[in-house]
C-alpha cells in the first residue's frame, strides 16, 4: 500500500455525477442496431432480425454487461463474488504468458508492434512504411539464437472483420482499486462492445521480454492505433487484479481502498524496449519521447540509447514517392537493423544477470 494512506472522507469517496445520461429510447436502439445489415443479403432475414433486435434491446435495457458469470473462487479475496467467465479467461491467459515470461529456459520473447493503420487490404491499398520498418527489425531479430519474435499488426483494427480496440473509460482516474488488471470494462455485451482485442494483446506484453514499437507521426502523435492500446494499457500501471474487492465497478469503494493505501503494482516492469518513429513533416523527435516516458513511467527500460530512433524519411517530399523515399534511404534500414541487435543484446543480458551495456559493435550508418 502507499506508504501515506489518507482516512477516506465521505466527500472524497462521493462519485460526482452530472453528465448527460447516453441511454436510448427503444426505437433509436433498433435503428442502430438494424443499421448494419443494409446489404441486401439480410432482406430475407428481416422478420428474424427483429427478433434478435428485441432480444439485443432486452439485454440493453436491463443492462446485463457481462451475462455470463461463476463466482471468483479461494483466489480472490470474496471467493463468492460473481466474475466474468470473459474476464476470468483473460487473467488466465495473462498469467500463462507470465508463466513464460518467468521460464528462464525459454527462448528471448521480442514483441514487434506496427502502428501504422495503413495497408493494402482497406481503402489506402498499399502497406505502410511502419510495416516495412517493423519486418526490417524481425527479420535481424530472427537470425538471433535463442529469440523468438511476435508481430502485432495495429493496422488490422481497420482492415480486419471483428477487430476493435474500445477506448479506455478512464476508471484508473476515478481511483486504480477500480481498474482491473486485466481491463474488465469489455465486453460490454448490453452496449455491443465486443470484439475487443486487448483481451489477446494484453498476453503478448506480459509474455515478451522486449517490446519494439514503430509508428508514425500523424498529426504530431502517434498512430490512432498505438493510442488506442497505449491507453488500455493503463491497468499494467498499478491496476487492480482483484476486481472482487470492488465488488466490480463500484466506484465509492474503490475510492476508499484506495485512499486507504494503494500499492500501484508494475504489472510490466523490468521489461525491455525500443522505439522507432517516422515522419514526413515534423514531429518525430516529440512523438519518440513521448513514447520513450510513457513507457519509463510504466517502470519497462530503455535498451540503449541506439535503440531508440526518430527519423524522417521523405522530409517535405510527395507522398506518392515516399516507399521509394525508403528504398534508397539505406542509412535509416541500417539503424532500424541496429535498434532491433540492441534490443536483444539487451536482453540477452538481462536474463544472463550481466550488467554490461549492449550494442558496442554495432555499425554507424550516418556521420555524427
Amino acid at each position: 500500500m502507499s506508504k501515506n494512506p489518507t482516512k477516506p472522507s465521505p466527500a472524497a469517496i462521493e462519485p460526482r455525477k452530472g453528465t448527460p445520461s447516453p441511454r436510448l429510447a427503444e426505437t433509436e436502439f433498433r435503428r442502430r442496431f438494424l443499421s448494419r445489415f443494409q446489404d441486401p443479403a439480410f432482406d430475407s432475414l428481416r422478420s428474424e432480425l427483429d427478433k434478435i433486435a428485441s432480444a439485443a434491446w432486452d439485454a440493453y435495457e436491463h443492462q446485463r454487461k457481462s451475462p455470463r458469470t461463476r463466482k471468483a473462487g479461494a483466489a480472490f479475496s470474496d471467493a463468492e463474488y460473481e466474475l466474468s467467465v470473459d474476464w476470468l479467461a483473460a487473467r488466465d491467459a495473462v498469467h500463462a504468458a507470465q508463466e513464460r515470461y518467468m521460464d528462464a529456459d525459454g527462448p528471448a520473447r521480442i514483441l514487434l508492434i506496427s502502428g501504422s493503420s495503413r495497408s493494402e487490404h482497406t481503402c489506402p491499398g498499399e502497406m505502410s512504411k511502419s510495416y516495412r520498418l517493423m519486418k526490417i527489425a524481425q527479420e535481424t531479430m530472427d537470425q538471433a539464437a535463442g529469440v523468438k519474435t511476435t508481430v502485432l499488426e495495429l493496422h488490422r483494427l481497420a482492415s480486419e472483420y471483428g477487430r476493435t480496440i474500445h477506448p479506455c473509460k478512464a476508471c484508473f482516474s476515478t481511483s486504480p482499486a477500480l481498474c482491473h488488471w486485466p481491463c474488465s470494462c469489455y465486453p460490454n455485451y448490453s452496449l455491443g462492445q465486443v470484439d475487443d482485442w486487448m483481451n489477446e494483446i494484453y498476453p503478448m506484453w506480459v509474455e515478451a521480454h522486449g517490446i519494439l514499437i514503430v509508428t508514425p507521426v500523424n498529426w504530431y502523435h502517434v498512430s490512432s492505433p498505438v493510442k488506442l492500446m497505449m491507453d488500455r494499457l493503463v491497468c499494467a500501471d498499478g491496476g487492480n487484479p482483484d476486481p472482487t474487492l470492488t465488488k466490480g465497478k463500484d466506484a465509492k469503494l474503490a475510492k476508499a481502498i484506495e485512499l486507504e493505501g494503494w500499492n500501484y503494482p508494475r504489472h510490466l516492469a523490468g521489461r525491455l524496449f525500443s522505439v522507432i518513429v517516422h515522419g514526413d513533416v515534423e514531429g518525430v523527435e516529440n512523438v519518440r519521447r513521448s513514447l520513450s516516458d510513457w513507457l519509463c513511467y510504466m517502470h519497462l527500460e530503455p535498451a540503449g540509447p541506439l535503440a531508440e530512433l526518430d527519423r524522417y524519411i521523405g522530409y517535405w517530399k510527395p507522398y506518392a514517392s515516399s516507399h521509394e523515399e525508403l528504398d534508397a534511404d539505406e542509412a535509416v534500414q541500417e539503424e532500424v537493423r541496429n535498434a532491433a541487435r540492441t534490443l536483444v543484446e539487451a536482453v540477452a543480458a538481462k536474463r544472463s544477470g550481466k550488467l554490461a551495456s549492449a550494442g558496442g559493435e554495432l555499425s554507424q550508418p550516418r556521420q555524427k
